[in-house]
């Protein structure tokens, strides 16, 4: 038995013909004659479970609310875009384009997500944050205010990325970093073997290094007892950060 039903109240919004829904049945926390939010055709929420879209909130294009999702206020879902599992997406919040918000996490407010962006697990999105491009948001992240994630960056931890903060190109933030502007953390790359790009961020004072994460001696230590030559390499970029911060301390 199908959940809801399209009823006969629709509107024109930039070239889709929206349907506002009405529940058929008790399910999750919504009760039957319950009216909802708007979309384009069922395949925009699915009648399966406990998924729901209310208030003013639209769904249209080839987006697809499901699990037990929620969708509020002003919100709009659309173009390929995905929410499901637990996610909550409220305010004038836009998902959009291949983006994908799924888990606990929710996206607030004014906030973006579009390309292929990934937010999920408990991570929060808010203000007029923007993640987009292949970015990735997870764990308790939490990007807020004027901030953007984009590129390649990946964003997770208990990470706070906030004011007018870019993090972007291969940079990968976690832990409990804070960053706030472009001087909060560096990017550089291993151009002596792998290639691979690692960060130092500044409010914690860490390295994230692949799957490592720790302190500066920590780093060098794990280094040197690879090889030689990746010791002295990654020595040379942790004493080069300690000499920015001893010049910042004079």
């Amino acid at each position: 038995m199908k959940k809801y039903e399209l009823t006969s109240e629709t509107l024109l919004y930039v070239g889709h013909i929206l349907h506002r829904i009405k529940a058929v049945k008790d399910f999750g926390p919504v009760k039957e004659g319950q009216f909802g939010g708007w979309i384009e055709n069922e395949k925009n929420l699915s009648q399966d479970d406990n998924a729901w879209i209310y208030g003013e909130a639209m769904v249209f294009g080839n987006a697809k609310v499901c699990d037990c999702a929620e969708v509020h206020n002003n919100a709009k879902v659309f173009g390929n875009a995905r929410v499901f599992g637990n996610a909550k997406i409220l305010g004038n919040a836009h998902i959009f384009g291949n983006a994908k918000v799924f888990d606990y996490a929710r996206v607030y407010n004014y906030a973006r997500v579009f390309d292929y962006a990934i937010v999920h697990n408990n991570a929060i999105v808010d203000g007029n944050a923007v993640v987009y491009d292949n970015a990735i948001v997870s764990n308790y992240a939490n990007v807020c205010e004027n901030a953007k994630v984009c590129d390649n960056a990946t964003v997770y931890g208990l990470t706070s990325i906030f004011g007018n903060a870019r993090i972007f190109g291969n940079a990968t933030i976690k832990g409990d970093a804070k960053v706030h502007n472009a001087s909060d953390y560096i990017v550089f790359k291993n151009f002596w073997s792998s290639g691979r790009y690692f960060t130092w961020t500044r409010s914690n004072n860490k390295w994230s290094v692949g799957c490592f994460y720790g302190t500066g001696e920590e780093l060098i230590k794990k280094a040197y007892a690879d090889s030689e030559k990746s010791g002295r390499e990654y020595e040379r970029v942790v004493r080069y950060v300690e000499s920015i911060l001893a010049d910042e301390r004079k």
